[in-house]
């Protein structure tokens, strides 16, 4: 993994192009390495608080070995925390009132670890020696049910310091009827109440976000491996093309 993300953000001679990593418990290391390695990562495939916390760790153990080295240490990391997967995963097993409120409840916990981290003496450590840091990127916030506004992910995630990938069509939908009431709560909100409520409702979260975590690796694999099929396909034909018109 980490010579191919050296190689990918090598050839794309792109300084602000960010390399997948999944952020499975085998991707973690390699994210700590991309990181060393000077290569910016977006970290992927993460659900869990426990899943951040341990890719912000590796992309802080990075930048402290670029330090000790006498490198750069502004390299830039995303984390993408992936927030209606676990609401579509829940819909038919909790009751009406629990549901889509577990995505948002999953946020405010990993929203709360952030703001932590950035107010800790570590990472004022790294960051008095030019240290980037490394940012909540909030993925899957277009709804899967068809009953919510379009916009409810983006009205319930607005942050400091995060980013939204929003999709088309939320986006659009946003700008006509979203209304922003606030920001997200630097203390998780009532987030682990209704995390309490989900485990007292049979689910469990960890198995939950690991299993979304290799559902979603797996998908991603697929979707790479279509994607190259087809490349070779189209790279083929032209060949054959410009082979007949000699």
């Amino acid at each position: 993994t980490v010579e191919a993300a050296k190689r990918l953000h090598g050839q794309a001679e792109c300084s602000n192009l960010f390399i997948k990593i999944p952020g499975t418990p085998a991707g973690v290391e390699a994210i700590e390495e991309s990181i060393f390695a000077g290569v910016p990562v977006n970290v992927t495939l993460l659900f869990s608080c426990e899943q951040y916390v341990a890719a912000a760790d590796a992309y802080c153990r990075g930048i402290q070995r670029r330090i000790d080295a006498g490198l750069d240490p502004k390299i830039a990391s995303v984390a993408s925390i992936f927030v209606s997967r676990w609401d579509k995963a829940v819909m038919d097993k909790v009751n009406p009132a629990l549901r889509n409120r577990l995505g948002i409840a999953i946020s405010g916990q990993v929203y709360k670890a952030y703001r932590e981290r950035l107010a800790s003496s570590g990472w004022r450590k790294l960051a008095d020696a030019g240290a980037l840091s490394q940012r909540l990127l909030w993925a899957s916030t277009g709804t899967k049910d068809p009953q919510l506004p379009q916009s409810y992910y983006i009205e319930a995630l607005a942050a400091p310091a995060t980013i939204n990938t929003i999709p088309e069509k939320t986006l659009h939908a946003f700008s006509k009827e979203g209304v922003l009431r606030g920001i997200m709560r630097e203390d998780g909100g009532d987030s682990e109440t209704v995390l309490g409520d989900f485990a007292k409702a049979g689910v469990d979260i960890q198995a939950l976000a690991a299993q979304l975590q290799l559902e979603g690796a797996q998908s991603f694999t697929k979707s790479w491996a279509d994607l190259m099929a087809v490349i070779a396909l189209k790279s083929e034909q032209l060949h054959r093309h410009g082979s007949a018109g000699r």
